[in-house]
């Protein structure tokens, strides 16, 4: 999708972080942007890079990892379509800590720091959106710890596809993985080999089909008890 064709004030204007804004301002914010394609495995910054701006995923998906110095990567967060990621570079003069990748062709659209910056301190709405969106990933970050340092990995892997069934929790289910399973694996902090014995080991119990990226959970409930066990 070509920019000229592609309406940036207009998409902005749809997502809940800019809903506060009118049209001056989302007019200026689109000004500020640049569209990129990504190609599966493009990086759109390293660690130590200086923030260009707020990152929002329009198509396709991004990875967002840290890099040990052994060199094994660690899977932070995934940002699909009209998410916006490493928002809380924007706000400081230091260089990116993480990296981040598209894992998935990729339309991506950055806007310019300091133009994000500007119309945070002309609107007090928008600043708190901001505000929100940086807290929820200070709240994963912080959940991730406790999960990783009170649960099992087996526990983690359950948690992690009762997570996608939402809060009905339905007797059955299918749910889509949205990144391939090493991508997950590397999210929980579990090898690719356990993660897919894990999910073979409740696939032999009874409890879910596996059908590539595909997880057919029979009984939420029943798979919450194998969790709790």
């Amino acid at each position: 999708m070509p920019r000229r064709d592609f309406d940036v004030s207009r998409y902005l204007s749809v997502l809940p972080m800019f809903r506060d804004l009118g049209a001056p301002e989302l007019a200026r914010l689109a000004a500020a942007s640049v569209v990129r394609r990504l190609r599966r495995g493009d990086i759109v910054f390293r660690a130590g890079q200086p923030c260009a701006g707020l990152h929002v995923t329009v198509t396709g998906q991004i990875k967002v990892f840290a890099l040990s110095v052994s060199g094994q990567e660690k899977v932070i967060a995934l940002a699909g379509h009209g998410v916006s990621f490493a928002e809380a570079s924007v706000f400081t003069d230091e260089p990116y800590g993480v990296g981040a990748e598209a894992l998935a062709d990729t339309l991506l659209l950055t806007i310019d720091k300091q133009a994000v910056l500007a119309e945070v301190a002309r609107h007090p709405g928008f600043a708190l959106r901001m505000l929100a969106g940086v807290s929820r990933c200070i709240d994963t970050l912080i959940n991730d710890v406790q999960a990783y340092a009170l649960h099992s990995g087996l526990q983690r892997v359950i948690g992690y596809l009762l997570h996608h069934v939402g809060g009905a929790q339905p007797a059955a289910v299918t749910i889509r993985l949205p990144a391939s399973k090493a991508t997950i694996a590397s999210r929980l902090s579990v090898s690719p080999e356990y993660f897919s014995r894990k999910l073979h080991e409740l696939e032999s119990a009874g409890l879910i089909r596996i059908d590539r990226r595909a997880i057919r959970i029979h009984d939420s409930k029943r798979l919450q008890a194998y969790e709790a066990a």
